[in-house]
């Protein structure tokens, strides 16, 4: 990937140089043919912002990682210096697309100012939700590879885009979840909180419900013979709400690390136990 990417910058550089270096000996063709003169002018300012963003976009990340070489690097700040430096780039070629077509630049956005209003207006949601991409990359709340719970929806971050996130959920499945959702729904990061705790919540149907020191004891094998978890701690089992055809119990308990695949493990054994339990 870096390699292909020096090739092209590299390509641009040389491409850049010699359509420079052109203008002068060629300065009477350019103005015998006007439509060579403006793909010229085009291809020229198309090349010579490309250059520039990617140099930029190389000095930035290359401050960041060195400022954050001795830190836990999250790449929200690379992911979003990468989409901003996608749109410029989009940006220049349709400005140097203009500029081929004999279109002034400056003239058409001022002539279509009432249009551009009306088409922000038509894609206001995504307008808005690129905006709150953008605000999410630089943000440091959370990154690619982070376990979040967003609404009802749960699972691993795999890309944050310019529209929405990207989810791999428990059933692999990627949800997309749209940027605007972050900032208006409930939003836990599991992986940030890097806790050993571990609260499982399970309801029994009424004639099946019991009282919470029974619940202890029926766990209390399963949590002695568990080696992922920390005995020290030991473990509670709460009622958190009555309904009126159940009851909702809690099991907190205390495990050796904050691994997600060790949370995952014990809290499946509680389930099966639970399922269990039912069966009695």
């Amino acid at each position: 990937m870096i390699k292909s990417i020096s090739v092209s910058f590299i390509v641009r550089i040389v491409l850049l140089i010699l359509l420079t270096a052109s203008f002068m000996p060629l300065a009477d063709i350019y103005k015998e043919k006007a439509t060579l003169q403006n793909i010229a002018y085009g291809l020229n300012t198309f090349l010579t912002a490309s250059v520039l963003i990617s140099v930029g976009h190389f000095i930035l990340v290359k401050l960041y990682n060195s400022r954050n070489e001795q830190q836990v690097v999250r790449g929200n700040f690379v992911l979003g210096i990468t989409r901003v430096a996608t749109v410029g780039n989009v940006f220049f070629i349709i400005i140097s697309l203009m500029i081929a077509l004999g279109i002034n630049p400056k003239d058409f956005i001022t002539s279509m100012t009432i249009v551009a209003a009306a088409i922000a207006i038509i894609f206001r949601e995504y307008i808005t939700n690129m905006i709150s991409g953008l605000i999410i990359m630089f943000s440091d709340q959370f990154s690619v590879g982070d376990r979040i719970k967003i609404g009802e929806y749960q699972g691993k971050i795999v890309d944050i885009t310019l529209a929405n996130l990207v989810v791999r959920d428990e059933d692999d499945d990627a949800v997309m979840i749209p940027n605007n959702l972050v900032f208006t729904a409930t939003l836990v990061n599991k992986t940030s909180q890097k806790s050993n705790k571990i609260v499982v919540k399970f309801e029994l149907p009424i004639d099946r419900a019991t009282a919470v020191e029974e619940l202890e004891e029926y766990f209390r094998p399963l949590f002695q013979q568990n080696s992922n978890l920390d005995h020290a701690q030991g473990f509670i089992v709460k009622i958190a709400d009555v309904a009126k055809d159940y009851i909702k119990y809690k099991v907190e308990v205390s495990t050796i690390s904050s691994s997600n695949k060790i949370h995952q493990q014990v809290q499946s054994k509680i389930l099966n136990e639970v399922l269990q339990f039912k069966r009695l």
